[in-house]
């Protein structure tokens, strides 16, 4: 391939360069080439499109500012950053020397949600309404007509907390497997009873899984409780900061759950050697809080009226909670809790029945933790703080912008890949277990009609022996002769139940 000489930033790129503003790299962005074809980069980070000379923009902000949005997309936290530092007159101006141009008719609405503020521009005549995001290169929402700028606001928030996710090829492959009718197709394959009985399991399994992520092996009674808690993911009403606390009391211990959001700096970090702590990820301040979980809500019900992909959603609404980390503890669970939430609420899953991606996150902890890591690290670098002896973190400036507007394009992929693998490994898998596990029982009672604990106890013990029953373990059933033993060993092995 081609591959690029030298170039220089454009669009999104130029203006946190050019202005000095402090925000996460851009998931899209763009440089001009000196000489050559058009040439594209893609890394788990982003995409960086390197252009010829010839689309090259104007130098100053505003002709920047057009080539982001026609070359990259919406990104939220570059332009409000860049809002606060271009003057509004230069905007103002732009605008009225073009009314019926869509990319400053987009600035302009895009202005005025994010900043609150009114440009001195008369209202838009009467020109075909374009869209704040362009869907065929971003998710959107169902559109809302400001008739002010003729522009439908399809964003995925409001400007209190707004994500946004591109559309990719990773995204529209895993569409186009249709997950959901695979879960659906596999599991009418099965007898009803047995997928109930997987559905137990699986149930038990997510909540173990989601609990051993955060290193802690919760007591009967937790288990439970956050058992039924999965069970009722989606009671048909809408998420709520009070059924959020009430949600939190099921999975903590209840002398640690708290009333409301935290009031404390918190953050995720690891004890080195000589009781030095590194930090890993630094959430919002405390004063920003209550302003980002209400604008999770509200963008919570949004894309609970959109008709956008709902493992997509479920993805923004998750990951988006877990980057606020609203409580002192239980963040990661209530993270994962609301995946199912979503994946419930929107018919994805189906009655009765939890994906355990827990399970699947536990298994391959090395891909979760690059998901959050592809928000976490970048965030670092923009986050400015002190860590003082007390353990007391201090957060320097403003950074609140940071967490309204993450881009959600990676852990929307991850997500998707978690729950593939839950499909056709962990359903899939338990299912055929327990249909080798009941042919393993009927072939061993066929041999021996014992008593069902004992039974179990015998296909147990040979479970953990890669179908044997070990020598150590014999005397446990001394009643049973030797060409008995091997006859049942046999059987279980005929049955793969031990591969």
């Amino acid at each position: 391939m081609d591959q690029p000489t030298d170039s220089r930033p454009a669009g999104y790129l130029a203006l946190i360069e050019d202005l000095g503003l402090v925000t996460l790299p851009p998931r899209r962005g763009t440089r001009i080439r000196s000489r050559g074809a058009k040439v594209i980069e893609t890394s788990p980070a982003g995409t960086i499109q390197h252009l010829p000379p010839s689309y090259a923009p104007g130098t100053d902000p505003v002709s920047q500012l057009a080539f982001a949005l026609k070359y990259d997309g919406v990104n939220l936290e570059v332009l409000s950053a860049a809002f606060e530092v271009i003057e509004p007159a230069r905007l103002a101006a732009w605008v009225r020397s073009k009314p019926t141009g869509k990319y400053a008719r987009r600035a302009w609405f895009l202005y005025e949600w994010l900043t609150g503020r009114t440009l001195d521009v008369e209202d838009a005549p009467t020109v075909a309404y374009v869209d704040a995001l362009d869907g065929a290169q971003q998710f959107t929402a169902q559109g809302t007509p400001s008739s002010r700028h003729r522009v439908r606001n399809n964003l995925l928030g409001t400007p209190s907390f707004c994500p946004t996710v591109y559309r990719t090829d990773a995204l529209d492959s895993f569409r186009d497997r249709e997950l959901a009718s695979r879960l659906r197709a596999t599991v009418t394959d099965w007898d009803p009873a047995l997928v109930q009985r997987a559905a137990q399991f699986l149930y038990l399994k997510e909540t173990k899984s989601t609990f051993e992520i955060e290193r802690e092996r919760p007591d009967e009674h937790r288990t439970r409780r956050f058992v039924r808690a999965l069970r009722a993911a989606d009671m048909g009403e809408p998420l709520d900061k009070a059924r959020l606390v009430e949600i939190q009391r099921a999975i903590l211990d209840p002398r640690y759950a708290r009333d409301g959001y935290r009031t404390d700096q918190n953050y995720v970090g690891e004890t080195l050697v000589g009781y030095r702590e590194r930090v890993h990820f630094v959430p919002p301040k405390p004063g920003d809080v209550e302003d980002l979980m209400d604008g999770w809500l509200a963008s919570c019900e949004r894309l609970r009226g959109s008709e956008i992909d709902p493992v997509v959603q479920a993805a923004l609404i998750g990951f988006g909670f877990v980057f606020v980390h609203p409580f002192d503890d239980g963040n990661g669970r209530l993270h994962r809790y609301l995946i199912h939430h979503v994946l419930t609420r929107t018919g994805f899953t189906l009655p009765g029945l939890v994906l355990p991606v827990s399970a699947v996150m536990l298994a391959d902890r090395a891909s979760y933790d690059a998901a959050l890591e592809s928000f976490s690290l970048p965030l670092m670098e923009c986050i400015e703080y002190e860590l003082r002896d007390d353990g007391d973190l201090i957060v320097q400036g403003d950074t609140a912008r940071h967490y309204r507007y993450f881009d959600g394009t990676r852990v929307a992929e991850y997500l998707y890949s978690a729950i593939e693998r839950t499909i056709e490994v962990d359903i899939i898998g338990e299912l055929q277990f327990l249909d080798r596990f009941d042919r393993a029982w009927r072939a061993l009672r066929n041999i021996v009609d014992m008593p069902d604990r004992r039974l179990e106890l015998f296909l147990r013990i040979c479970l953990e022996n890669n179908g044997r029953l070990s020598a150590r373990k014999r005397g446990l059933f001394a009643e049973l002769d030797d060409d008995e033993v091997a006859a049942m060993e046999q059987a279980i092995g005929e049955t793969r139940l031990v591969d």
